[in-house]
């Protein structure tokens, strides 16, 4: 097997995992006062540091989709919608910009991803689930501030301080020279 397909299917495999993983995390929830905080989050933003915009998509907005399809199902287009443009945004962000700062693009990457999701969930709530009600969703706003949060912090946690980022560009490179 030729080296590009080897990291393809690396890539393939990777992706697979973490789309399963979110499905997993999405599955049950934390009891908060007033909810519950779900942290296929984590999931999300790890793997939207590590893959590539279309990967990110995949695993953020399908993941996200297919695990409110079989646990919850109301709100699964509004995940599918929110967490793959969440999981879209940090990797470009984290890919494309200060090259040489990668740990602060991908922090600027989180932080742009929650903004996405809280404004997502909010709109979400607002017009197309749940009470149809922008005051149910000013309710809900602070867990959906907690959940992104903690799934930022958790992904740059396992990207960064844990190492994975490092390990993951060492067996899965970036490297466009394969083609020629």
């Amino acid at each position: 097997m030729n080296k590009k397909a080897q990291i393809t299917t690396i890539r393939i495999t990777t992706a697979a995992l973490f789309m399963a993983l979110n499905i997993a995390f999405s599955s049950f929830g934390i009891p908060v006062p007033g909810g519950h905080l779900y942290l296929c989050d984590v999931v999300i933003c790890t793997a939207a540091i590590l893959l590539n915009p279309l990967e990110a998509f995949v695993v953020g907005g399908v993941g996200s989709f297919l695990g409110d399809f079989f646990f919850y199902p109301a709100p699964m287009f509004v995940s599918l919608v929110t967490h793959g443009l969440q999981a879209v945004a940090i990797s470009v962000l984290a890919h494309y910009t200060l090259k040489k700062h990668p740990k602060i693009s991908s922090g600027i990457g989180v932080a742009v991803g929650v903004i996405i999701l809280v404004i997502g969930y909010t709109i979400g709530r607002t017009f197309f689930y749940g009470a149809h009600s922008f005051e149910v969703a000013l309710v809900k706003l602070p867990f959906e501030i907690l959940q992104g949060t903690v799934g930022a912090v958790g992904g740059m946690v396992i990207c960064w301080a844990l190492g994975i980022k490092k390990l993951f560009n060492k067996f899965v490179t970036y490297n466009e020279n394969f083609s020629k």
